[in-house]
């Protein structure tokens, strides 16, 4: 058996286009959906990132700010600047690219984020609310994952479940979107003892630690569901995933590739987690 590819470069064009008519709806009423990216530093992968995100918003309806600084700029600068986009009514969302620079704490900088205007879905207040099965965002690469399950039809209701990884970003809410789809899941990390015991009963695993192979074919169940969120570089520099794709696509149902999966559905939601907060404040 060969896996079926979910691919997520052509689930992304549909949710975008579903984008850029609400995107439409909101302008034609005078409430331009807009996005604040804010980037400190050189990393040339957040520069990337960053590119991709202004671009998605410009091809699909949705005002787009880049904010960049130096690296040198002083937390009280960053925090300074933060609080101006959220009073400021064009700015429905504000995304500050992580990593940044070590002067610089994170979480401090992620709990000034107005939560209305979290599109990460990473403020405290957002991470509780998803706790309690009352999203106000879902944080964008879980909530990607979702869709892709919910346009192939996978059945979640009592599957089990292995996240590998237990990021704030990604292997956390995963576990707790699933567990709100009915899934059992499990949660296996670094100090897992066995994970092939674990990944062996599941129906759908999900890789998200960036390593190379942390899932083989000899440690998925015939049939399974496996979403590669992982993305890493191998000895030839090519891009690729958590998992080892060519083997573990022998044995499972569905695969996602990497690149063409996960990845793009990333971006997309954070479009469709902006659109959602702009119809929000247009409802205020």
């Amino acid at each position: 058996m060969t896996a079926q590819l979910i691919d997520g470069t052509a689930l992304s064009k549909t949710l975008r286009a579903d984008v850029a008519t609400r995107a439409a709806a909101l302008t034609a009423r005078g409430h331009k959906p807009g996005l604040a990216v804010v980037l400190v530093g050189d990393n040339p992968a957040s520069e990337v990132y960053v590119r991709n995100k202004v671009k998605a918003c410009q091809d699909n309806g949705l005002h787009s700010v880049f904010d960049r600084f130096p690296a040198t700029l002083s937390e009280a600068e960053l925090l300074a600047h933060i609080d101006a986009l959220n009073h400021d009514p064009k700015i429905h969302g504000i995304l500050v690219q992580l990593p940044l620079p070590a002067h610089i704490d994170s979480h401090k900088v992620i709990e000034a984020i107005a939560p209305e205007k979290d599109v990460d879905g990473f403020h405290v207040a957002n991470a509780g609310a998803l706790l309690t099965g009352k999203p106000l965002f879902r944080p964008c690469t879980p909530y990607g994952v979702m869709k892709m399950f919910e346009a192939h039809g996978i059945a979640l209701k009592g599957a089990n479940a292995v996240v590998i990884g237990r990021s704030n970003i990604v292997g956390k809410p995963m576990a707790l979107l699933l567990l709100e789809a009915g899934a059992t899941v499990t949660i296996c990390h670094s100090k897992t003892r066995d994970l092939a015991a674990h990944t062996r009963q599941a129906d759908v695993v999900v890789a998200a630690v960036g390593r190379r192979n942390v899932l083989t074919a000899d440690m998925v169940k015939p049939g399974a569901t496996v979403i590669d969120v992982g993305m890493n570089r191998d000895e030839a520099g090519k891009l690729c995933g958590d998992v080892d794709f060519a083997g573990v696509r022998e044995v499972a149902a569905y695969i996602t590739p990497v690149p063409g999966g996960v990845g793009p559905m990333t971006i997309t939601m954070l479009l469709v987690n902006t659109i959602e907060a702009a119809e929000r404040a247009g409802r205020d």
